[in-house]
């Protein structure tokens, strides 16, 4: 019988002879995925901390969320991923159970499912699977289950893009954990109401610039503050960094978005296209194909296609291509706007999250239409 979670062991030890596609932090101490931000410092600490947020905080045991990392890995073939999730599974005896063989218990079970079925289409979970997994998790739990394989999924495109190499087979050592909650329902936390108060004052101080106030994405997201909070953060200092235009990353998340279906994002992108200044006719051409499309743009949105549908597939010479037209740190800012919509199309339109008032106007203005 084929072990659970079967491990790509030739291709993780393969992975470990290869050379990074961007110059590696020398502090070997920190994973490969948080020393690749090399060329962009100040996001490292904040990806050290997002990982460590996701897996580690919350009310979703580690090990149920980084077998739900290695499916997302063993989906796309990632030796890298798959080498990260299996030693840190390896450090606890729960862990290594999961590795064994498949979990017992009915929803770690479901969890896995749900990572996957997420994971293969953004509308790939039914209403059907959504009742089962609501009838397992609350609503704080489910937010948590979705960040999780939204993360995963931005983490999977981010190794393969620089083709990371792994580190070694010793186990990592867990984090914290917290055990979940008896509630059938999720209740309003302290954190919970910290993190409000504290996007609220953010809004205030920093006003949006899609002119939406108080997003429905982080009014779902915030159900997980931890995780949240550590997002936020880390895109924060990503947005330091402007390589690549405003403009130029809203064409990668709207093609992005636009591969994947994803209603939600499209939306915002297209109302972002407009507050930049991109005409109604270019929105509507874009629509249809590439043609309105400048060469600059093009060369974005066509490896930011091809590492939202088959991460593995990126090339070498995908990526000098991308180097030649913005750069070293311009490419990884490529790679980075595809990484998040990788995350954001799963988390709003895998939980259906209704558009803005503000969003669908716009849209109905350039489109005319729903």
């Amino acid at each position: 019988m084929i072990p659970f979670l079967f491990l790509a062991l030739s291709a993780a030890a393969a992975l470990a002879e290869t050379t990074s596609r961007v110059p590696l932090a020398p502090d070997a101490g920190s994973p490969n995925f948080v020393r690749a931000l090399y060329q962009l410092p100040k996001a490292m600490q904040p990806m050290q901390r997002l990982f460590n947020a996701v897996v580690y905080e919350g009310a979703i045991e580690p090990e149920v969320k980084l077998a739900m990392g290695l499916r997302v890995a063993r989906i796309y073939s990632s030796g890298y991923l798959t080498s990260q999730m299996e030693r840190r599974l390896k450090a606890s005896p729960r862990g290594k159970e999961f590795l064994a063989k498949p979990p017992s218990d009915a929803g770690s079970s479901l969890a896995l499912s749900y990572a996957e079925k997420l994971t293969k289409d953004i509308h790939g979970v039914s209403d059907a699977d959504f009742r089962q997994v609501r009838a397992q998790y609350n609503d704080s739990q489910v937010v948590e289950l979705t960040i999780t394989t939204c993360f995963f999924n931005y983490l999977v495109r981010f190794a393969e893009a620089l083709q990371l190499p792994v580190e070694g087979d010793a186990p990592i050592e867990a984090g914290s954990r917290v055990e979940s909650p008896a509630a059938r329902v999720g209740l309003i936390s302290d954190a919970e109401i910290a993190a409000v108060e504290a996007m609220q004052r953010r809004n205030r101080e920093r006003p949006s610039a899609l002119g939406i106030g108080f997003a429905n994405s982080m009014r779902a997201m915030l159900r997980s503050p931890a995780a949240a909070d550590a997002w936020l953060a880390y895109g924060s200092a990503i947005q330091g960094y402007a390589a690549v235009d405003r403009t130029l990353k809203l064409h990668i998340s709207f093609a992005v978005s636009m591969a994947n279906g994803c209603r939600y994002c499209t939306l915002h992108q297209v109302q972002g296209l407009r507050r930049q200044g991109v005409s109604i006719a270019k929105l509507v051409a874009m629509k249809k194909d590439d043609t309105a499309l400048t060469p600059r743009e093009l060369t974005a949105v066509q490896f930011a296609r091809k590492l939202t549908a088959a991460p593995a597939s990126i090339t070498g010479a995908d990526y000098d291509k991308l180097k030649k037209e913005f750069g070293e740190q311009g490419a990884m800012e490529v790679v980075l706007q595809t990484c998040a919509f990788a995350y954001m199309n799963r988390f709003t339109d895998g939980l259906r999250l209704p558009s803005e008032d503000e969003a669908i106007q716009t849209y109905k203005e350039v489109y005319g239409a729903n």
